[in-house]
């Protein structure tokens, strides 16, 4: 899969390597190092508070090393007066799939059915801290390719359920973030707290599966239901 540059997604091009870690965190800081004011993060159109979409998501509740990477991070942090993102809200997005009115039970069934028809195999990242977005704080990930090659099969067992992705993995930028900037405020500011992190070693998460959820909106967080778990083997 070819990875392409769009100026909707950040960074807006992709980085000269997909693999190499060192290029891909030194690729998101140069991008982050051209922004000059944060945004509020919540401030999105089509997102309200009854808002309920489903999403493919990797979820880390059992990486200990990144939970207390990313605590102490927060920690560092919050001055800034940022939304952190909570243990049990860690996660990676792989696609949006959906408004739950706009997708019907059977075409869900279809959809389950056909991930759980291919034979995807587990993999293991690393988190690079950290740098950050025009909304968010968060690490870099590394490598790429395992989450493309995840993220495109996904695609495929959606197009063949009737819902296709509502962004092409061409324009996959794979990060976790760890807290949400609430007000516009200057990029500079936020940069001189994030550099001094950077110098923290990188953590080694297992990814052994995937999530299906509906997620939701409350109180300048996002909480889920899991709807399926798929196991990557």
């Amino acid at each position: 899969m070819q990875l392409t540059a769009d100026p909707g997604v950040f960074p807006p091009t992709p980085p000269p390597s997909v693999n190499d870690a060192s290029v891909i965190a030194g690729h998101d800081w140069a991008a982050f190092d051209t922004v000059e004011e944060m945004n509020n993060h919540w401030d999105r159109p089509g997102w309200t508070a009854t808002t309920r979409a489903y999403y493919w998501m990797l979820t880390f509740p059992d990486a200990p090393a990144l939970i207390d990477q990313a605590r102490y991070c927060q920690s560092t942090l919050r001055h800034l007066g940022f939304d952190n993102i909570d243990d049990d809200g860690l996660h990676l997005t792989l696609g949006r799939i959906g408004r739950v009115e706009e997708v019907a039970a059977e075409q869900m069934d279809t959809l389950i059915a056909a991930v759980s028809e291919r034979r995807l195999e587990a993999f293991t990242l690393q988190a690079i801290p950290l740098t950050a977005s025009r909304g968010a704080i968060r690490y870099s990930i590394a490598p790429w390719t395992p989450v493309i090659q995840l993220h495109t099969a996904l695609a495929a067992a959606g197009v063949e359920s009737g819902l296709p992705p509502r962004k092409p993995t061409s324009i996959l930028r794979p990060h976790l973030g760890i807290a949400y900037c609430n007000r516009p405020m200057p990029a500079s500011v936020v940069r001189d707290v994030v550099r001094p992190l950077r110098e923290l070693d990188a953590v080694e998460v297992p990814v052994q599966q995937v999530q299906l959820v509906e997620l939701r909106r409350e109180n300048r967080a996002y909480r889920w239901n899991v709807i399926h778990v798929l196991a990557l083997r």
